[in-house]
């Protein structure tokens, strides 16, 4: 599967509280590409200002880390749908996976559940996976309308399509107790955040908590049979 961790410009912070949770980082990162099959990307386009200051930020940190996908979009919150699509264009033509997800870099994921659950899935042809937290995206089926919220619209693309959507409430975990409790019961959630923001709140700040008290384990993931 592919992962993309959708973020922007200003969230570095956010990007490296994530290296420093729940996504592996150098060599670790690349053997779960070569032997699980999983990559991992934060996804950006480009500034207005092609090549300017805070692309080369970008650039840096790539240079730095090897985790970023530049996508050839122009940033702003307003076009999160169009970069959404571009990064699924782009992630399918890079690389042929079983399974594209996109997450946001204020989320708490555990990896090796998320394989396990998308492999329970893996017999059934042509399915979207994801957790509708306010019930079911109608429109009409010939309009592939663009909402502002990229995850609405994505819901509606899917309508039109001949793809059967399976709601996973475990991939919309609340964040400690909720994922804590879940994780003692031996259920563990998939995604953790606070629905009241969408995310986790104050994820710089607090997503190592989320991590140590809703984390699968470090060895999870090298244990995982997919």
């Amino acid at each position: 599967m592919v992962i993309g961790i959708n973020t922007a410009f200003s969230s570095r912070k956010r990007r490296d509280s994530v290296r420093a949770t729940w996504m592996p980082q150098g060599d670790e990162r690349r053997k779960l590409e070569s032997e699980k099959g999983i990559v991992i990307r934060f996804v950006i386009g480009h500034s207005a200002t092609l090549g300017g200051i805070l692309d080369r930020a970008i650039e840096a940190e790539d240079q730095k880390h090897g985790d970023i996908l530049r996508l050839d979009h122009v940033e702003g919150y307003l076009e999160l749908s169009a970069k959404t699509k571009a990064y699924f264009a782009t992630a399918v033509s890079l690389w042929d996976a079983e399974y594209y997800v996109k997450v946001d870099d204020d989320v708490h994921v555990n990896i090796a559940t998320l394989g396990e659950t998308l492999a329970r899935h893996r017999k059934k042809p042509r399915v979207y996976i994801g957790c509708m937290k306010s019930g079911p995206v109608l429109a009409q089926r010939h309009v592939l309308h663009k909402y502002a919220n990229e995850d609405v619209s994505l819901g509606s693309w899917f309508i039109g399509l001949d793809v059967r959507h399976i709601d996973d409430r475990r991939l919309c975990c609340g964040t400690p107790p909720d994922c804590e409790w879940k994780a003692q019961a031996g259920n563990a959630c998939v995604a953790s955040f606070d629905w009241s923001c969408s995310g986790i709140c104050r994820s710089v700040d607090r997503i190592k908590e989320v991590h140590r008290r809703c984390g699968e384990g470090e060895d999870a993931i090298w244990k995982a049979v997919f």
